[in-house]
Formats: C-alpha cells, sequence, structure tokens
C-alpha cells in the first residue's frame, strides 16, 4: 500500500461489520403466505439458525446501559420499528393489541473465527467473529446477512486491505496466476474446535465463468454460500423454501472501528483510502483531480469529535454510503469503552443507523426490479398477460404504500449527530432520488391501469346503451305478442311453445348481432344524431363506415 512511514502504526483494536442485502424470494414448494422467518424455521439444515431476542429480555440484569442508550437515541417511530412496542393494561387502547418488531433476527453460533489471507506470500491474519445474523423484515422481501468480526494489534497496511479484499460475494476478474484481482486470496471459516466450516474459492475460475454462462447470474463464493445455508442462490438448481438475489455490487456494504495509538498522525493519503475504501484499490495511486479527492474532507469526513489537539477529542467519522469508519486513539478510554464509549455506540447507535439506510437502499432496489419483470413478461397481445400485469403492478403499488408508511422516514434522532451522519450516509446512497424516481414510476403504471380500467368501464357502458337500444326490438316484439292480437290463448300447447321459441331466437338473434356489432352500431349511432348536419349527409356517412368496415 502507498503512504508514508508514519501509517505503519497499529491498529489496536479493530472492528469490521457487514451488511449484506438480499433479495429473498420463495421456492416453488413454500407457502406464498408464510413469512420467511418462519420457512426459515421449518427448513431442513437450518438448526444452526435460532431466533434472537432484541435488547428487552425478559432478565432484566442482562439489560445494559449500552442496550439503554441504542434505545433512547432514536425517535418513536424508530422505536417501534426496531423493537415494537407495549402497552399498559389500563390504557383505552387496550383492545388494540401491541405490534411486535418489524425486524426478526436470526442468528448462528457454530461460526467462531475467520482466518484470512489477503494476497499470495502474505501471513494468515485471524479474526474472532462477534456474531453472525440474518435479519428479516416485515412485508419486504429484503434480508441483511450482518457479519461482525473483531481482532487487536493489527498493522494499519493490513487493516486498510483488508477492508478492501474481505466481504465480496464473487471475484471480479483473476490475474495471470488464476488468483483473484480485488478479493483475498483465501479467506476460511473456523469452528470453536478451530477445524475448517467453510472455504473460499474464489480461484476456481471455471466453475464461475462456467455458473455465469449456464444461468446469467454470477456464483456466489463458497464461504459465503456456506453462511447462508439453507438459503440458495435463485438461479441454482440447489431445492431450498428460501431464495436469494444479489441486490447490489458485488462488494458488501461495510462498518469498520479502529483504535490507533496515534490518529493525529495518519497521512492524508491513508485518511482517503480508509474513507473511500470501497472504491480505491490499495495499490494503485489516488486520482489527484477526482472529485472525491479533492474533495474528500467536505464529501467524506465528519469531523464533531476531531479538534486535532493533545487535548482531543481525536475521533474521525468518514462515510461514503457504501462505508462508514470510525477512527480514534487507542489511549482514549472512553473511544475503547464498550458499554458507553464510541465502541458501544459503533455496536449500536450507528450499526443501526447503517442498518437503515441499507435497508433503505435494497427495498428500493427491489421495488425497482420488481417493476422491471413486471413489464419484462408483459406481452399485450395476451389477455392472461395483461391481467397477470395489472395484478402486479396493484400489489407492487400496495407494497410500496405499505413500506412508506412504515419504514420510510427521513429524521431518526433528535441528536444533532446522529442526524448529520444518517443524512450523510443517505445522501450518498441516493435513496432520496431512488425514492422519488420509483414513486414517481408506479405512480404512473397506477395512473396508467386507471385510466385503461375507465376506458374499459367507459367502452362497456357505450356497448350496454348499444345493447339496450336495440333490445327495444326484442320489448316491442314481447309487447306486440301480449297485445292478443294473435288469439295464441286458445291454441293448442304446442302451438304456443312454437310461437315462443321463434320469438326468443329472434330476440336472442337481435341481442348478440347487437353486442357483437356494437362499437360499429354506436358510430352509426352518433352519426344519426348529429343534427347539425342534414338528414343525405348523414347517410352518406352511413355508407362510408360501411364501406372501411
Amino acid at each position: 500500500m502507498n503512504g508514508n512511514s508514519l501509517d505503519t502504526q497499529r491498529v489496536r483494536h479493530f472492528r469490521e461489520a457487514l451488511v449484506w442485502p438480499l433479495h429473498v424470494v420463495r421456492g416453488a414448494e413454500a407457502d406464498p403466505d408464510q413469512p420467511f422467518w418462519q420457512l426459515l424455521e421449518e427448513s431442513p439444515g437450518a438448526a444452526g439458525w435460532h431466533r434472537v431476542a432484541d435488547e428487552f429480555v425478559a432478565d432484566s440484569r442482562q439489560f445494559q446501559e449500552r442496550h439503554y442508550k441504542e434505545f433512547v437515541v432514536f425517535l418513536p417511530h424508530i422505536q417501534r420499528f426496531l423493537y415494537g412496542e407495549r402497552r399498559g393494561h389500563a390504557t383505552h387502547a387496550a383492545g388494540d393489541a401491541p405490534g411486535d418488531s418489524a425486524r426478526k433476527v436470526y442468528r448462528r453460533d457454530d461460526v467462531a473465527a475467520l482466518r484470512v489471507v489477503p494476497r499470495a506470500g502474505q501471513a494468515a491474519v485471524t479474526l474472532k467473529v462477534q456474531h453472525v445474523d440474518l435479519c428479516f423484515f416485515d412485508d419486504v422481501d429484503v434480508a441483511l446477512l450482518n457479519v461482525e468480526v473483531y481482532a487487536d494489534d493489527l498493522p494499519l497496511p493490513t487493516v486498510v486491505d483488508l477492508l478492501y479484499r474481505f466481504g465480496r460475494a464473487y471475484p471480479t476478474g483473476w490475474n495471470e496466476a488464476g488468483q483473484g484481482v480485488h478479493n483475498a486470496l483465501s479467506v476460511e471459516w473456523l469452528g470453536r474446535d478451530g477445524a475448517v466450516l467453510a472455504a473460499s474459492d474464489v480461484n476456481d475460475r471455471e466453475r464461475y465463468l462456467a455458473y455465469t454462462c449456464a444461468h446469467r447470474a454470477p456464483a456466489t463464493s463458497a464461504h459465503w454460500a456456506f453462511l447462508l445455508k439453507p438459503l440458495a442462490l435463485d438461479a441454482s438448481a440447489e431445492t431450498a423454501a428460501i431464495r436469494y438475489r444479489q441486490v447490489e455490487y458485488h462488494r458488501m456494504p461495510l462498518m469498520a472501528y479502529l483504535a490507533v495509538d496515534e490518529p493525529r498522525a495518519i497521512s492524508r493519503d491513508t485518511w482517503m483510502r480508509l474513507g473511500l475504501v470501497a472504491t480505491v484499490h490499495p495499490d494503485e495511486p489516488l486520482p489527484a483531480h477526482d472529485p472525491d479527492v479533492v474533495d474528500f474532507d467536505a464529501r467524506y469526513c465528519f469531523d464533531r469529535y476531531w479538534a486535532d489537539t493533545d487535548a482531543g477529542p481525536n475521533t474521525r467519522f468518514l462515510c461514503s454510503g457504501r462505508a462508514f469508519i470510525v477512527v480514534g486513539s487507542a489511549r482514549e478510554p472512553y473511544f475503547l469503552d464498550d458499554n458507553r464509549g464510541i465502541l458501544a455506540q459503533f455496536r449500536h447507535q450507528y450499526f443501526i443507523l447503517f442498518l437503515i439506510n441499507h435497508f433503505h437502499h435494497a427495498a428500493l432496489l427491489v421495488f425497482s426490479d420488481r417493476l422491471v419483470d413486471a413489464i419484462h413478461d408483459l406481452d399485450i397481445r395476451q389477455p392472461e398477460s395483461v391481467r397477470r400485469f395489472r395484478h402486479r403492478i396493484r400489489d407492487c403499488f400496495e407494497s410500496f404504500l405499505r413500506f412508506t408508511h412504515r419504514y420510510w422516514f427521513h429524521d431518526i434522532s433528535e441528536r444533532p449527530h446522529m442526524q448529520a451522519l444518517n443524512r450523510m450516509c443517505a445522501d450518498h446512497l441516493g435513496n432520496e432520488r431512488l425514492y422519488a424516481e420509483l414513486k414517481e414510476e408506479i405512480g404512473d403504471m397506477n395512473a396508467y391501469l386507471d385510466s385503461d380500467a375507465a376506458r374499459r368501464t367507459n367502452s362497456m357502458f357505450v356497448r350496454l346503451t348499444v345493447v339496450t337500444v336495440f333490445s327495444i326490438v326484442g320489448t316491442v316484439t314481447t309487447g306486440f305478442l301480449g297485445m292478443n292480437l294473435l288469439a295464441l290463448a286458445e291454441q293448442p300447447t304446442a302451438e304456443r311453445l312454437l310461437w315462443f321459441a321463434e320469438t326468443f331466437i329472434a330476440v336472442s338473434t337481435i341481442l348478440v348481432a347487437a353486442i357483437m356489432f356494437s362499437p360499429q352500431l354506436s358510430a352509426a349511432m352518433d352519426v344519426l344524431s348529429n343534427d347539425r348536419l342534414p338528414l343525405g349527409t348523414r347517410l352518406r356517412e352511413l355508407f362510408r363506415l360501411r364501406r372501411r368496415e
């Protein structure tokens, strides 16, 4: 990595949290009305996953101060979204059942460590796994895989390399030696006994090429596919109740916490490589004239707690949307405090902030994908295809309304720094712009369906009017028969039935003909009723209509 000697200092405590958004879909055999988390619980091979209670556990002695601070930092609507709600027995709304949390979290505890070889010729780096979680959400076909790892006393260049290389769903290419050009050389998940549970296969070039050629979708690396079991990639031939698709770029969004001896000694070059770690290769020179480099401090740095003095505080936040980095001094006890300090906030408040923004982004992309898929499958020549398209657009519109009123919000906290970081993250992800575009697209499609329904209704009323007009013939006929001009009442029953059948057939023929030719008859009625034209002109227009037909 390019940098000066001051950047060879060590990271005394390092944490990385990956948040991988996935579009989840039900398998062919799955119940379409069953929530995804219930499908997970009932899936074969799901024994490794178990439901995680939120911070509000039954034993209040396990409710830590960091959990309390996580709860109170958010506004009430965010609290209800994340933790649900409870009501007292004496409230007038006691009959209204309290809401459960919209976020359902499942965890697997069999993965204890991560062993990574960043590059060829480098030693393996072992990190401990804090947790592996899978989050589902009510009414939205999005799941977020969250993996948190940590280690102590690592060189800063190694940390930058890990941040850049670890957390890629699949390789984007290979060098002459057959090694991935951006991903880590080797990744292994280790169990509690130290055994290897799964290893990456990023060097298996032929497998990725063959899979993409056959399925028109990239394969997921073996070590990530292992973590998601029993979920299966949607394009694969595996049988699974829950299947997943890629939502975003293969580079998973990441959070990182770095406690160093002297953050003020970090060079500007390294600051930029940390802030732009999702896009800038550690070995490549920084593009000097790139706007992201020229305006780096203004665009990606939040320096509310950066005093750049010996007295401090010297905590710096870097946010590019795809990455959220917190760097501070390992000599400041508050920065390392896992119950009240910045470390606790990183793992709780800032994690929730990051998760909400990427949940918003993923959900909007999933809605957009549903619209594209509905239009792709539309064949206007097939009535069944049109009906299916109409149903899918209506369903998407209803789901989008539920998402808007339940999950879409601009303010998450009254704390100025939380709101500033939230806005910074959302702006870099383009959530507001994406939401506005999607809302307009869904509105346009819904307006089209409404206008089409109104057009079909008007056409139906026109046809009914025409049929009604020509039904007068039948009315007159039955009235004529009812005038007793013909003494049919005295005739034998067989003759009366014959008269009835002949009249019924004649009237029915007229009605069917009126229905079949209702558009032409309607046009003829319009011509005849046009009192601005002489009678001769109207008759000539009728003959012209007939010739055009």
